[in-house]
């Protein structure tokens, strides 16, 4: 698979988006039911992701968002989704979003980055640790997924 093209996504890329989150969700990521259309609304912009393309076609995406509405918090964006298609993972995508995501938070003026993982997720963990952040919390059993608690993994690293 070539290298791939990150852009920030456009209203048409919203189909094919619907379409990756369906086929990528799993209670190894999710603690929502499994998505329903519509793929965008009044919380979710096109705006908010960030689109991996790979042979004109959508392989994966990121979303930033606000983690709190409050003035005092404008200064962080969060990582509030993040899905590779199964045949693009171990290529290299995955870390491609997390580095865009990285300097598009930088490019919109936040001063730190933020997410949320859980922690049976050890690949996705690695991932954002390989990429500089660090545990800065963990909810213990925050979340019943599949008859097992789990633990939500607080993470972050400054800008």
């Amino acid at each position: 698979m070539p290298e791939p093209y990150i852009r920030i996504a456009v209203a048409a890329d919203e189909d094919g988006l619907a379409l990756l989150d369906r086929a990528t969700w799993s209670t190894l990521h999710a603690v929502s039911p499994p998505p329903e259309p519509p793929f965008f609304d009044e919380r979710h912009l096109p705006q908010d992701y960030l689109v991996a393309e790979a042979d004109e076609r959508i392989v994966g995406y990121i979303r930033l968002g606000r983690p709190t509405p409050l003035a005092s918090n404008v200064h962080v964006l969060q990582i509030q989704g993040l899905a590779v298609r199964d045949e693009a993972r171990g290529q290299g995508v995955g870390r491609a979003l997390i580095r865009a995501a990285v300097e598009e938070a930088r490019r919109r003026g936040a001063r730190r980055l933020s997410l949320r993982v859980l922690g049976h997720n050890a690949p996705a963990r690695a991932l954002y640790e390989s990429e500089g952040f660090a545990v800065e919390g963990v909810q213990p059993e925050e979340f019943l997924l599949d008859g097992a608690y789990v633990d939500d993994v607080l993470m972050g690293r400054m800008l």
